[in-house]
């Protein structure tokens, strides 16, 4: 699994978690839905710290929570 597919994992499994829609994570996260739409399909390959960092902040979650999982622990060095 690549960083990417990781983020995005990760961004699904906490808005099924709270029964949040894509479009109510971008409003309570003061995004566009685009910006986490192009994350979730793959449009945007790097998305930027902050943008991570206001889902967060939508969520209710710290950055630290957000990657605590095996899954980003499991990943491999990518070399682009």
């Amino acid at each position: 699994m690549d960083t990417i597919t990781a983020v995005r994992n990760r961004i699904l499994q906490l808005c099924g978690q709270r029964d949040m829609t894509i479009n109510r994570l971008a409003t309570v996260s003061a995004l566009p839905p685009s910006s986490i739409k192009n994350i979730l399909y793959g449009k945007s390959r790097n998305p930027k710290l902050i943008t991570i960092k206001m889902i967060c902040d939508g969520l209710g979650i710290t950055l630290g929570e957000f990657f605590s999982t095996p899954e980003f622990d499991a990943l491999e060095q990518e070399l682009l």
